[in-house]
């Protein structure tokens, strides 16, 4: 008995040659096995895709309870002035919680360690991250406690306003100071810091002389370093044992190390590769709680695309014009009308310079009006010490006269138009470590 599907028809037409109708039907069977796998590896990477997806996205925290604070005051919050910049404030958290209790006591507060207000350009050719220092006296207006309760309008440290109302305080006592609408907030704590150093295989620093620092569990050797995430913690938050033991001498210390940190991304090809690029979106999503607009991938993409073709020498890191507190020298206070002048330039947008020493210009409008100060407001002694749980404030708040309202008087007016660019000590990301 012939097997006749087993072997290639014979006769006249299509079929009559060995490249007929069967090599046809085999042919075509091969390419709808071959489309079938294909499927199946796309339908596959795409599960994969998305699995990976729904983790990022899952594991930022949204920041509900500030969403709802703030559109409680929102009529009391300044308007944008100029369509498609952005203004986004960063928030280092101090928090002795969970993994975090091996960096201090946990007294069930936290503070906020580090406070940095990001502005973006509305043509995303720029950036200029504006530092507070914790200890500057400022006025924060009245915010809720999370358990409801109410605190009234004082004048206080910085970093009062974070231990006490939470993110929503911080970003109306930055609102109120500046005038400057925030758009969208950050909070990260020290456990995320470490874990988006480690996702970037490290961040360079240069070092004058050895460290050996047990408060900051920080031990290095003078010169380039390339510091892990434990390092690198250690690094931005020690002070007793590097420099001149300031708050300010820090902060200079943290925007080097960010400016770093973003060069680092950029240079690496971490932005385009999606083998880097995923560890590094982990890492940072997990440390991150966030207003609701930037609580998703997308939200963080959008954001993070507007700013991944800024240049690093166009990226600008610079702490607020300031110095000694004239009731106490330990404290902060604005070096005005400096500080308004950088308020204004960001909040029409406008340019920004920087430059390592402070300019004559704001040393003249400070109250020593020398270099003693040096824009800094910090003596090498006494400073600020994050345990000892004195803020400073005054009960006397009526001696402070301001309505809360942006565009009454003082920073929260929008002020003269911009003049020829201004020049304040900082410095930029493309800037060398060891420069």
């Amino acid at each position: 008995m012939t097997d006749s599907a087993a072997t290639p028809p014979t006769g006249p037409g299509a079929g009559a040659s060995p490249t007929g109708a069967w090599r046809t039907r085999r042919r075509r069977r091969w390419l709808r096995n071959a489309a079938i796998g294909v499927a199946l590896l796309v339908l596959a990477a795409g599960g994969v895709g998305w699995v990976a997806y729904d983790k990022l996205n899952g594991n930022i925290t949204a920041d509900e309870d500030a969403a709802t604070e703030l559109a409680r005051y929102d009529k009391e919050r300044p308007t944008v002035l100029v369509d498609g910049a952005q203004n986004l404030l960063l928030i280092g958290s101090d928090s002795r919680a969970g993994d975090n209790g091996k960096y201090g006591h946990n007294d069930g507060t936290q503070r906020s360690d580090t406070t940095i207000l990001l502005h973006v350009a509305a043509d995303r050719k720029s950036a200029t991250a504006v530092s507070f220092p914790r200890d500057l006296m400022v006025d924060v207006p009245a915010c809720h406690r999370s358990d409801g309760s109410q605190i009234e309008p004082m004048f206080a440290m910085f970093n009062y306003a974070f231990e006490v109302g939470g993110s929503a305080c911080t970003i109306r006592t930055v609102e109120k100071m500046t005038g400057v609408r925030v758009d969208h907030h950050m909070v990260v704590d020290f456990q995320g810091f470490k874990n988006m150093v480690d996702a970037v295989d490290g961040v360079e620093v240069c070092l004058d002389k050895p460290i050996d620092d047990k408060d900051a569990h920080l031990k290095l050797a003078a010169g380039r370093q390339r510091l892990d995430g434990e390092q690198a913690l250690g690094y931005v938050r020690a002070r007793k044992t590097l420099g001149n033991g300031s708050d300010t001498d820090r902060m200079d210390r943290q925007q080097r190390f960010l400016g770093a940190l973003a060069t680092k991304m950029q240079s690496s090809g971490v932005l385009l590769n999606p083998a880097k690029l995923y560890p590094v979106l982990d890492a940072a999503t997990s440390a991150l709680t966030t207003d609701p607009g930037l609580a998703s991938l997308r939200g963080l993409y959008d954001l993070v695309r507007g700013m991944r073709d800024i240049p690093a020498d166009r990226i600008q890191f610079l702490t607020v014009p300031r110095e000694s507190y004239v009731y106490n020298a330990n404290r902060d206070q604005l070096i005005q009308p400096a500080a308004d002048r950088l308020f204004t330039r960001i909040r029409t947008d406008a340019p920004v310079t920087v430059a390592k020493e402070t300019p004559a210009e704001v040393r003249a409008e400070s109250r020593q009006g020398d270099d003693s100060s040096d824009e800094s407001g910090m003596s090498d002694e006494g400073a600020y010490d994050e345990d000892d749980g004195d803020y400073g404030y005054s009960e006397d708040y009526e001696d402070y006269e301001d309505d809360g309202k942006p565009g009454a008087h003082g920073p929260g007016g929008k002020g003269p138009s911009p003049s020829p660019t201004p020049t304040f000590r900082g410095n930029t990301a493309a800037q060398d470590a060891c420069g």
